[in-house]
């Protein structure tokens, strides 16, 4: 019997040693739990690859697609499977081919054998294969340098794999091979590309939005509960915290000179930040700084608001245009969300001239012109958060578990 099924291939899982099963098995419940409400039977490993059936037999584009976003996939095959014999995967060949949607007008067939005792030889099945495909199509011809289509007969325990409909996957490592990171997340364009580009690389991702509350409404909370779930298919987050910023940002514009506001919000940002870190179990920071895009993003600023913390703030836009950010947004499905306006701390009692170029003395100075060591205190202490079932390797911190009930309404 003849059925399609999803194969999905990887790239860097495959360059893995002794410990390559353990990023398949983590690959293989992610896609798992990606798939949940569509009707995927059983996803399983077989020699090289995943395997994802579906309950009726026949694969869904819709089911390639969901896969495809799944952080370590490099692509994902509409595959029919069919016995070793010749008659059966010659027409899968020929079913294959001709669901291709782009045009095409040349085709190479390339057979594969692995963990299998099939007695043909792979040009005898490339021969094979062909002579049908060309009686099949005969006004196509064969090309074997450079063809439009490429026909894959891959046959593997016991069973041949047929497909010629490929696409790329979003590739890197699973979720929950990389550890966690804690993400300073906004509504804007930038910090969830950055959180995405870290996820994709396996960390698990946990955002901490500062809301400009009470002094602005709580809108771009629900911008970034959006943006969270526009992140779904990839399966980065778990939990996302938010911390009720905006009173502490008029004491500190109230304490310290005008232009050193900016820098002072994100160095206590940076400090509840990784204090959330060691409570979540977190080995850094995550921020969306592109190099010299805004005042506290050039070299200088960078350096006074990172002595804040001891973890690694990783800043995987940092050599980025703003351009290249919003076309990776788009491609994420996050740009329209993060074109909406929302007041957020990002727009409270701004400096007329920040300080561009600031000198750590002066920093330290107006450092001590504010009680920052009770402030981060008092916002951790007011921390709430959402969780969201995304990420299947996620864990919440023991300390935390109790108080899920009591905060979520707020969000619901």
């Amino acid at each position: 019997m003849t059925e399609r099924v999803c194969l999905v291939h990887y790239h860097e899982i495959g360059l893995k040693g002794k410990n390559r099963s353990t990023f398949e098995n983590r690959l293989l419940a992610n896609i798992a739990h990606a798939l949940r409400g569509q009707t995927a039977s059983r996803v399983k490993r077989i020699s090289g690859h995943l395997l994802v059936e579906d309950e009726s037999g026949f694969a869904q584009d819709s089911m390639a697609r969901a896969i495809a976003r799944v952080p370590g996939v490099a692509r994902v095959s509409l595959a029919y499977r069919c016995p070793l014999d010749e008659q059966s995967y010659c027409e899968a060949a020929v079913r294959a081919l001709g669901e291709v949607q782009t045009p095409w007008q040349s085709f190479k067939v390339h057979a594969r054998r692995s963990s299998t005792n099939y007695e043909k030889h792979t040009l005898e099945m490339n021969q094979i294969v062909g002579a049908a495909l060309c009686a099949a199509f005969p006004t196509k011809k064969v090309l074997m340098h450079g063809p439009d289509i490429q026909v894959i007969v891959h046959a593997v325990q016991g069973d041949v794999y047929v497909y010629a409909d490929t696409g790329p996957g979003v590739g890197g490592l699973p979720v929950g091979t990389a550890g966690k990171v804690v993400s300073l997340f906004s509504s804007g364009f930038d910090s969830p590309v950055a959180t995405w580009m870290v996820g994709r690389r396996g960390a698990i991702c946990v955002p901490v939005h500062f809301s400009g509350r009470p002094m602005t409404s709580d809108s771009s909370e629900w911008l970034c509960q959006d943006l969270v779930e526009a992140l779904a298919p990839s399966g980065i987050v778990g939990r996302m915290y938010v911390v009720p910023f905006g009173e502490k940002q008029r004491e500190i514009s109230l304490a310290v000179p005008q232009s050193l506001r900016v820098i002072m919000y994100r160095r206590v940002m940076f400090a509840v930040a990784e204090r959330i870190a060691h409570m979540e179990g977190a080995k850094a920071l995550v921020t969306g700084e592109s190099l010299g895009q805004v005042a506290s993003q050039t070299l200088e600023n960078i350096a006074v608001v990172n002595e804040m913390v001891s973890l690694p703030v990783l800043r995987p836009l940092i050599g980025s245009d703003k351009q290249e950010i919003m076309r990776r947004a788009e491609e994420l499905g996050t740009f329209e969300i993060s074109s909406q306006d929302a007041p957020d701390c990002c727009t409270l009692f701004m400096p007329r001239r920040p300080e561009t170029h600031a000198r750590p003395d002066q920093v330290r100075e107006a450092w001590g012109l504010f009680d920052h060591d009770a402030m981060i205190d008092e916002l951790v202490g007011a921390l709430e958060y959402v969780d969201f079932d995304q990420c299947p390797s996620y864990k919440p911190p023991r300390m935390l578990r109790a108080r899920h009930r009591e905060l979520l309404p707020a969000y619901e």
